[in-house]
């Protein structure tokens, strides 16, 4: 990471885009529980978890809602740091939502069992370097999951997904031109993310494919 670097790409998630965002993810609720199912196959009772880029939250407070883990939040979004704060409070539930950038974490070397990131890793600005941070926080022995948008995501597949968040009218049809035009273009094919995961200290990984996404598997 360059000293200038604002750790995304594009437009930050401030304001009232964020707040825009949170809404309608949170109609959604399936997907947060079918990620916490994917971590919680992952890691066992009792480990530190960190979700790097949770957005507004809802997979964080999902695991801590379990009572089964300690749950850190890292987002570079002040507003959503803000939303998830107040989700969390409002869930009742103990979450440690921070402010910091992907690639320069905050944290102590060896801090957590877990890493997960979802819908994110496309919009970091150094995808290695974030990656390098995630080795870098783990336990030896811990891993990390990563869940985004393939590149080569097709339109049916988008419309299937877009069409099963309970979207308006005119937030279905953005969000649809969203993930068929520029997001695609920001993401990873499978062998490129093997490409950025060979330049780190990870090495190696284990990608799995389905219509819409990539779920990239990292063991330190």
């Amino acid at each position: 990471m360059t000293k200038n670097d604002k750790g995304y790409k594009g437009v930050g998630m401030e304001g009232p885009i964020a707040r825009w965002y949170a809404t309608n993810t949170g109609r959604s609720p399936d997907r947060f529980a079918e990620q916490a199912v994917q971590v919680r196959e992952r890691t066992a009772p009792g480990s530190e978890i960190l979700e790097v880029a949770p957005g507004p939250g809802y997979l964080s407070i999902a695991l801590a809602r379990t009572g089964d883990y300690t749950v850190t939040g890292l987002d570079i979004s002040e507003t959503f740091v803000e939303i998830a704060r107040e989700k969390a409070a409002e869930a009742g539930v103990e979450v440690d939502f921070r402010v910091g950038n992907a690639s320069a974490m905050p944290f102590e070397d060896e801090s957590f069992d877990f890493v997960v990131c979802c819908a994110a890793f496309k919009n970091f600005s150094d995808p290695v370097g974030a990656l390098q941070e995630m080795h870098r926080v783990l336990r030896p022995g811990g891993r990390a999951l990563i869940n985004d948008l393939r590149r080569d995501v097709s339109k049916e597949a988008v419309d299937e997904d877009v069409d099963r968040m309970g979207l308006g009218g005119l937030s279905k049809a953005f969000t649809k031109y969203v993930l068929r035009s520029f997001l695609p273009r920001q993401a990873y094919t499978k062998s490129e993310f093997e490409g950025l995961v060979a330049q780190t200290r990870f090495r190696t990984c284990d990608v799995r494919l389905s219509p819409l996404s990539l779920d990239v598997d990292l063991r330190k």
